[in-house]
């Protein structure tokens, strides 16, 4: 463990400014973007990397995406030689990606002056949610069999030399999606994200001088490291096994096991997936850049004190995920469902293993589900093609002490719930339904926050895919609370009910409806048990 000291108050200082960095980038990618989906939804997050490519600091954002989105920033790196100006971009989940949705843009930023090296001083990195990026269904999150069918591929390639756009690439990444006009859109404004996020970065090595910006980056990481080793280090020493499923893969897989083996040995922790099933026919297969993400997010939630999210983080723990398992998929497994998915039930795995190190304290199971529904067609008021994707939030699980949050994005996802003006202004889409599911919460002492009832009409023939979890298995209560309940996908055609699976693909007509009923979360401490 290295050692970099700053005084208590420049180390505030510099805390906030990186932040500032990160933060403001996300400002400007929403505030430019096109499409609901990063300006209503906010799915997107920004963060700042050392010469290295290690984080420094990262935005509010995603915990979905930036535990991840160092490897791109890796893979980045090792794509060749960066100049000013130049932009990394890529989606490949198999070097450095999450799935194909989420386009990731990296920027070197340069600090000019005399003596300076050549090579790059920071990094900015920005990822986001495309609402469509090709694929075999409008919003590309099918239920596929192999990565080739979820949408395009980009392994690292340069969007831009030099400061300026590389007119192929960007054309051929516009012929190979349903809505170019939008694409171009949001992809600008990731652009223009990364630009800020340069340009913030040079003022203030401007102001403090590069030597003590790079000492206070270090120091910063030097400081969650240490926190997180504190930590661990009250952890009791041992063994720590816990295992919960998937539904299933959408073709016919059965339930698919996560099982985790959580090993803590002083002020370090490794943790071990090795007994976890192989990977399978369907897309909930996740890489290992998703696992790394759900873990070290996990043990970032044990810290109680305020300390950035950064390289620092992932010193201490040790991930063990063999490739081939469905925690770290081999090229060409289909992974769309693996990074919204998988990713929440690693998270409820890692926290069932923590449960039984720290009984009581680590609160129940979270809906566990981020509900993904994807919509396209023609939309009849225009006659252009849409493409829509939105997450739908659900019970959290309740805590020691508090009863769960009712209604919205938990763990692995950071999002709001897209508003019902916006979507029935972009969509030929109207919702008819929108409110808390009452009672789905699990009972306890203090109970399971409440899921979502969400009823789409479709007011034109829509392609619908769903890809939503914890329909056969619930969020687990803790310490004696019950299970939240579980979540229901529903088809209305001509007044008809209709349960549907959990992951499905839909031909709707204009006046069907899909409603969506998301899981609750789990209740903690035996009901009987008074307050």
């Amino acid at each position: 463990m290295s050692v970099h000291a700053i005084n208590s108050i420049e180390f505030e200082v510099f805390k906030n400014l990186f932040v500032s960095v990160a933060e403001e980038m996300g400002v400007t990618l929403c505030r430019t973007g096109f499409s609901p989906n990063i300006k209503e939804r906010l799915d997107y997050s920004c963060a700042v990397y050392d010469r290295q490519g290690r984080t420094i600091a990262q935005g509010d954002h995603m915990p979905v995406h930036l535990g991840a989105m160092p490897l791109s920033v890796q893979a980045a790196i090792e794509h060749g030689p960066l100049e000013p100006g130049d932009i990394v971009v890529l989606n490949d989940p198999f070097r450095g990606g999450t799935h194909l949705p989420d386009i990731t843009l990296v920027s070197p930023v340069f600090i000019s002056g005399r003596g300076r090296r050549s090579e790059p001083t920071f990094y900015v990195a920005n990822r986001a949610h495309h609402s469509d990026v090709g694929g075999m269904t409008p919003g590309s999150m099918p239920l596929a069999r192999e990565v080739f069918q979820e949408g395009l591929i980009i392994p690292p390639v340069k969007l831009a030399r030099r400061g300026e756009i590389v007119p192929d690439v960007m054309a051929l990444i516009l012929a190979n999606v349903r809505t170019p006009e939008e694409r171009e859109g949001d992809i600008t404004a990731q652009i223009a994200a990364n630009r800020v996020g340069e340009a913030r970065l040079r003022e203030i090595v401007a102001k403090y001088g590069l030597k003590r910006v790079e000492l206070s980056s270090a120091a910063l990481q030097d400081y969650s490291e240490r926190i997180l080793r504190a930590t661990i280090a009250r952890i009791p020493d041992g063994e720590y096994s816990f295992e919960d499923r998937l539904d299933g893969d959408g073709f016919g897989s059965g339930e698919l096991t996560i099982r985790l083996t959580l090993s803590v040995s002083g002020d370090s922790a490794e943790a071990d997936f090795s007994a976890s099933d192989r990977q399978t026919t369907g897309g909930v297969n996740a890489n290992f850049a998703m696992t790394l993400s759900a873990t070290l997010y996990a043990f970032r939630c044990l810290v109680e004190d305020d300390v950035l999210y950064n390289a620092g983080i992932a010193r201490p723990v040790t991930v063990v995920a063999p490739p081939g398992t469905i925690v770290n998929a081999n090229r060409p497994a289909a992974v769309a469902g693996g990074n919204v998915e998988t990713s929440q039930r690693i998270t409820d795995v890692i926290l069932g293993a923590l449960a039984r190190a720290l009984p009581g304290r680590i609160p129940a199971a979270s809906q566990g589900t981020m509900n993904n529904v994807t919509l396209g067609g023609t939309d009849p008021r225009t006659g252009r093609p849409f493409a829509y994707y939105e997450t739908i939030g659900g019970g959290m699980g309740a805590r020691p002490g508090l009863d769960g949050i009712s209604g919205v994005h938990t763990h692995m996802s950071n999002t709001r719930n897209t508003p019902v003006e916006a979507i029935e202004h972009y969509l030929p889409v109207r919702i008819v339904r929108y409110g808390l599911r009452a009672g789905s919460g699990g009972a306890g002492r203090y109970r399971g926050g409440d899921g979502i009832v969400r009823e789409y009409e479709m007011l034109a023939d829509t392609a619908v895919t769903v890809i939503s979890e914890r329909r056969r298995t619930a969020p687990y209560g803790a310490q004696g609370g019950h299970d939240g309940t579980r979540g229901r996908n529903i088809v209305i055609r001509q007044g008809v009910e209709e349960v549907t699976d959990g992951k499905v693909r839909l031909d709707l007509e204009c006046g069907d409806r899909l409603r969506i009923e998301s899981p609750g979360g789990g209740g903690f401490g035996s009901p009987e048990v008074e307050r």
